[in-house]
């Protein structure tokens, strides 16, 4: 007998100035729920992004809208906002919202926007899917009957290389670096681009937080790794910009 096919819907979409895959693996028609998927990640971009001068956070910068009154912008900046300060807290100022003097909650906001989409499949009833924004997903259930999600990590100094395998059910992977994009994250300590790690991975439950502790990852360098066993249910892989790989305990 043939094998049975997979129920799959799959649907990509360009936002944020990236790619955003959203991978359904339930039966039926879901159309209407990758919909609110797609309308969602265009409102994030429309709040949150730093190039959209009529943005939220664009405008903040300007002066122009104070979050001190809950009038001015919309819900989703406080709670964001919210969020960073508390990694900051939890980084040890190694994430941060500031960059160069300027607002900038990106290194937080596209890990949230997906982890919410996720959470927007999950309402309209989808046990199994996967959201990619970037590269960095919320991986909801499994990718198909008895078989757990497999998300492959790239060598950051050969991307034809996969240096590692992260697996699981009800998961979440993000990598940070500059394999792609050069030198971009910021040392908040010093002002300049934190090279000494040139990919960090992180794996956990929620893509908002392993989205911003891979950010923080790239900026602490190799002590990540350590500092990553002390969070519970977060694990991390690191790439040095010499080539060398290392890896927190529960990785």
């Amino acid at each position: 007998m043939p094998a049975a096919t997979l129920a799959r819907t799959v649907h990509v979409e360009h936002c944020m100035g990236t790619v955003f895959t959203i991978d359904v693996r339930d039966p039926g028609e879901w159309g209407h729920a990758v919909g609110d998927v797609v309308a969602w990640l265009h409102q994030v971009d429309a709040v949150f992004s730093t190039y959209r001068p009529d943005s939220n956070i664009s405008r903040m910068q300007r002066g122009e809208l104070r979050l001190a009154d809950a009038h001015d912008a919309h819900p989703d900046v406080a709670a964001v906002l919210d969020l960073c300060a508390q990694v900051q807290l939890t980084t040890g100022g190694a994430f941060t919202a500031m960059q160069a003097g300027r607002l900038d909650p990106t290194g937080l906001v596209k890990g949230w926007a997906v982890e919410r989409a996720s959470l927007l499949l999950r309402e309209h009833g989808s046990r199994n899917h996967a959201v990619n924004g970037g590269g960095d997903m919320q991986l909801a259930g499994e990718a198909e009957p008895g078989r757990a999600w497999s998300v492959g990590i790239v060598d950051p100094r050969d991307r034809g290389r996969v240096l590692a395998t992260a697996t699981g059910r009800d998961v979440a992977v993000a990598t940070s670096g500059g394999a792609e994009r050069g030198p971009h994250i910021l040392d908040p300590f010093t002002a300049r681009p934190a090279t000494a790690v040139a990919s960090a991975s992180v794996r956990g439950p929620s893509l908002t937080f392993a989205d911003a502790y891979a950010t923080a990852a790239v900026v602490m360098g190799v002590e990540a790794a350590r500092w990553l066993d002390g969070i519970d249910g977060y694990e991390a892989l690191l790439v040095t910009a010499e080539g060398a790989a290392s890896a927190s305990a529960g990785w």
